[in-house]
């Protein structure tokens, strides 16, 4: 629709959240009342054309309310409850947007006499279906190695970082927090520098309970640079393996002594319950009007305008064992029915650039122990075995359907680099030529470089990684990728530091793109 009107805004709204009714109390009983406060600060989230989620959480039971406004206009809605069950937060699903309209959003919660609680504001921008240009930022890994927040360097100062680009939307990879990896209160680098973490009790120890997964999230929260930056850059989450822990997959039985519950299944249940609390997505509930959100599909599109679709994508849930990865039949790392809708979805689209935003990289080599692989390539040159044989029927289909202007983004191995794969490189050559731009840590320990498998024809183009395996955040070897289409569709692709400074730069026209 080319307006929102205010029928057609006050219906979607009341559809998609809970209108509560709230019953003033008495004055006086008001005033003896401390106000709501939003100790995490607020998030937005699944920005389309026309849709947005709003997120905050409250310091105790309250109501989230927002005053939406763009131009002179402005509307006042309220969304869920926030409760213990919950972890005290709370959503707001608004629809019926205008495309490429900015919007900004007063938020606080209600408690149960009426009272305001403190106002928090975000601002968040639809996509354009117009010809217009538009930004995004990309990256993962937070948290992570015991680097946590560090208050003597300024917090986690990548987000500002990232922040200062002023991007439209931020695509977070994965590994959005290390259940698997307690933070210390200090730690000693190799040079003698002395690492000093703000910490909490939820961070002291592997996360295993509810409790300690949402402590997690809520650590991440506390700094300054994350809830700026979350305030005023649209987030799109996805999760990989710390969220629960490293290289998990369904069904594992965990060897790992530092836990008392080895059941992975228990532990990712936990991780993903607290995980979908603590993002901006979910779908709306249509009965249930104080439960909020209901979990959320992983992967998924999200339609950014004329130039661009993404696809996030959930390569976790369906994954199955690692193992050496050469098996000489199908294995899974996405599973049928998600290459089924990723096919489908890509082919449909009419966007100028398909982007696929993936939790694990597809050439690059990562080792889970002395044998097994964590990732689709198995360290094995030839033709596709075991997993990457999923990862080839995706490729060439895209071929088969005439496909253009496919890129693939990830993060996951702690460095940055620039892949290009042709099949002129390649053991397996029935795909189109594309890229895969690898960013990350944001705030985390620094490794690389891995080995690339030559299965798909990956060619090192660019890549910085760590000075010495771990490297802390201090060492300003922490990465984001950073995307810009012009009005015109040319997209100039971008991997930069903890300083903002471009390392590697890329343009591609997308008349001369294929794949």
């Amino acid at each position: 629709m080319s307006t929102l009107g205010r029928r057609t805004f006050l219906t979607a709204a009341a559809s998609t959240v809970a209108v509560g009714v709230v019953t003033p109390r008495p004055a006086a009983a008001a005033l003896i009342r401390s106000r709501i406060t939003q100790p995490s600060g607020l998030q937005t989230g699944e920005v389309t054309t026309s849709s947005a989620v709003l997120w905050s959480r409250a310091d105790r039971v309250g109501r989230l309310v927002a005053r939406v406004s763009w131009g002179r206009h402005s509307r006042l809605l309220r969304g869920g409850l926030a409760t213990p069950d919950t972890d005290h937060t709370a959503k707001l699903f608004l629809r019926g947007l205008t495309p490429g309209r900015e919007y900004d959003a007063a938020i606080w919660f209600e408690d149960d006499y009426g009272q305001r609680g403190e106002l928090q504001r975000a601002r968040f921008g639809t996509a354009s279906e117009r010809q217009a240009a538009t930004s995004f930022v990309w990256t993962g890994d937070t948290a992570g190695q015991g680097w946590g927040i560090n208050p003597d360097i300024g917090g986690m100062t990548a987000y500002r970082t990232m922040h200062e680009t002023h991007p439209d939307f931020l695509i977070h990879c994965g590994d959005t927090i290390y259940a698997d990896g307690p933070i210390p209160p200090a730690v000693t680098e190799p040079d003698g520098q002395v690492w000093r973490n703000v910490v909490t009790e939820e961070v002291s120890k592997v996360a295993e309970s509810l409790k300690e997964f949402q402590g997690r999230h809520r650590y991440n929260q506390l700094d300054g640079n994350v809830r700026a930056l979350y305030a005023d850059v649209p987030v799109l989450a996805q999760w990989d393996d710390h969220e629960t822990h490293n290289n998990w997959y369904p069904g594992q039985m965990l060897d790992d002594v530092r836990y008392t519950e080895r059941r992975v299944d228990v532990l990712a249940a936990r991780a993903r319950q607290a995980w979908q609390e603590n993002m901006p997505l979910g779908a709306p509930r249509a009965r249930h009007r104080d439960t909020g959100f209901a979990p959320a599909r992983i992967y998924r599109k999200v339609p950014r305008g004329r130039h661009l679709d993404v696809f996030c994508l959930d390569m976790r849930t369906f994954k199955d064992p690692n193992t050496a990865g050469t098996e000489p039949r199908l294995t899974h790392i996405l599973g049928q029915e998600q290459v089924d809708w990723l096919v489908r979805e890509v082919t449909r689209s009419r966007a100028t650039w398909k982007v696929i935003s993936a939790d694990l990289p597809l050439g690059v080599v990562v080792p889970d122990g002395p044998v097994n692989q964590e990732s689709v390539s198995n360290h094995d040159p030839g033709a596709p075995l075991g997993k990457e044989l999923e990862i080839a029927s995706v490729l060439s289909a895209f071929k088969r359907n005439r496909v253009r202007n496919v890129v693939w983004l990830t993060a996951d191995v702690h460095y940055c680099a620039a892949h290009h794969y042709s099949p002129e490189r390649a053991a397996f050559t029935d795909f189109d030529p594309f890229w895969e731009v690898v960013a990350g840590p944001i705030n985390a320990g620094t490794f690389g470089p891995n080995d690339l498998d030559a299965t798909f024809g990956p060619e090192v183009v660019f890549q910085k990684v760590a000075d010495y395996p771990n490297q802390s955040p201090r060492g300003g070897n922490q990465f984001f990728g950073h995307a810009h289409i012009a009005a015109d569709g040319l997209l100039t692709l971008s991997l930069r530091n903890i300083a903002g400074s471009t390392l590697w730069s890329q343009s591609l026209d997308p008349e001369g793109e294929r794949g």
